[in-house]
């Protein structure tokens, strides 16, 4: 009997064994069938999808395209046509690198429970992808198209569609100011004012990289036009990624001081001629048939540390941070006027008539391997002492107040060129840290006193010799 038992014991060790063998051949056999593929498996054309939506943890997104794309929830919602089309364009051909074949359990791979749903449709077919686990091993993702089949693949879907309705939002554009044609007119009102025009420089200033003036007191008086680019620089620098409403009603400009704007500037530019066609969303026509554009922004009061802008009549509210706010709201005439008392290249001035002490002095200028090289009294003077301190005489302040103390120097420039007119600069002293400045009779700006003293002695250096 014992004997029995034994042989009993020893067969239903032996079919365990067998059965198993025939698990793991089972499993190598399932397993032989992963394999390389370089294969396309999906191939949409993003211009033929009319629907799209996806699933991914809490968010469930959905569009339909009519002529344009449509957040199926709020069809106001202004969807990025640019960002839709970004999101299709890898199922244009969508490639695998490794195919597993008559799957049997999608759980091992992640797909039981997807981690994100797609679906889009054509007026053909409708299609659904799913994807399951990252693989670190393989730095790819396993990916379901609904054919029994699962996937490897190296272009991961999640990286894009791992994103909010904010993310798909089409912001208004802001022109690069740097790559137009021309930009023929500045304008800014509100809480300060400027209406400066471009115009060719042909002695309007003895600064020939002028181009954008005001008229002030029936003069025209020009702007530095490297402070006009930085300011047009921090206008397109703006960042509006971060929206409070895309559908603003009156009630929501009030609320976010847009109703009355602080702060409003335009810029009147044509675009270059390849792009004279194109509407990027964020200007109008001047006038019918005109290249010329407008692009327009407004600028509420600062509320804390931030503000709100909205580009022309956009129904798009942007907040906007407090360095944002101070860089796009300096464009008053003082922020962008020259601050150098001596505003010409000094290889255009022939010589420079300074009266110290009441004494005159001529020193010449003249350019030598690209130097500025001064003489006095026919004796080339080592250095740049001078002409340093002549281009560091910059503005502290503006001032129109009229000079009350004693005159400190004075100094004329003759320019080489007759169509610009001579120039009489004269310094005064006002108190323990400033001088005051005027050029030809009329009150300009403070400077620092101690960059007087550094012209002064650098005259006295000159012609005490």
């Amino acid at each position: 009997m014992k004997r029995y038992k034994r042989l009993y014991l020893l067969l239903g060790v032996l079919a365990v064994a067998c059965i198993a063998t025939f698990g793991v051949l089972r499993f190598e056999e399932h397993q032989e069938q992963i394999k390389n593929s370089d294969e396309i498996i999906l191939k949409v054309p993003s211009d033929t999808v009319t629907s799209l939506s996806w699933e991914y943890q809490e968010e469930s997104l959905s569009f339909h395209k009519e002529e344009v794309w449509l957040y199926d929830e709020d069809e106001a919602f202004p969807v990025s046509e640019e960002k839709i089309n970004g999101l299709l364009a890898q199922f244009e051909e969508f490639g695998a690198s490794f195919i597993i074949e008559n799957v049997q359990d999608y759980g091992q791979y992640g797909l039981d429970v997807p981690v994100c749903t797609i679906r889009f449709s054509t007026d053909e077919q409708e299609y659904e992808v799913q994807l399951g686990d990252y693989s670190s091993m393989d730095s790819e993702r396993y990916v379901s198209i609904g054919d029994g089949n699962v996937y490897l693949v190296k272009n991961d879907p999640m990286d894009s569609f791992n994103v909010t309705i904010d993310a798909l939002v089409k912001n208004d554009e802001i022109p690069n100011f740097n790559q137009v044609e021309k930009i023929s007119e500045i304008k800014v009102f509100g809480s300060t004012s400027l209406d400066a025009k471009y115009k060719e420089n042909d002695g309007l200033s003895d600064n020939e990289d002028d181009i954008y003036f005001v008229n002030k007191d029936k003069k025209e008086q020009p702007l530095d036009t490297n402070l006009v680019k930085t300011y047009l620089n921090n206008v397109n620098a703006l960042n509006l990624g971060t929206y409070v409403t895309y559908n603003a009603t009156d009630e929501e400009l009030a609320k976010y001081g847009l109703d009355e704007p602080q702060y409003n500037m335009e810029v009147k530019y044509t675009p270059k001629s390849e792009d004279s066609s194109e509407d990027s969303g964020d200007s109008t026509d001047s006038e019918a048939g005109s290249s010329e554009k407008t692009f327009i922004l407004h600028v509420s009061a600062k509320q804390d540390d931030k503000a709100y802008v909205r580009i022309g009549d956009s129904k798009i509210i942007y907040e906007i941070t407090e360095d944002e706010y101070k860089n796009v709201t300096d464009g008053s005439y003082d922020s962008l006027r020259h601050k150098s008392v001596v505003t010409a290249d000094l290889s255009d001035v022939d010589s420079v008539k300074v009266t110290l002490e009441d004494k005159d002095y001529t020193i010449d200028l003249s350019e030598k391997k690209g130097d500025i090289v001064s003489t006095y009294d026919g004796e080339e003077i080592e250095g740049t002492d001078f002409t340093d301190a002549l281009k560091a005489l910059k503005a502290s302040d503006f001032t129109s107040e009229e000079p009350s103390e004693k005159e400190e120097i004075s100094f004329k420039l003759h320019y080489k060129d007759d169509k610009y007119p001579e120039k009489e600069v004269k310094i005064y002293r006002y108190d323990g840290t400033n001088c005051l400045v005027t050029i030809d009779g009329k009150s300009i700006s403070l400077v620092k006193r101690d960059l007087v003293v550094d012209l002064t002695e650098a005259v006295n250096a000159i012609v005490l010799k």
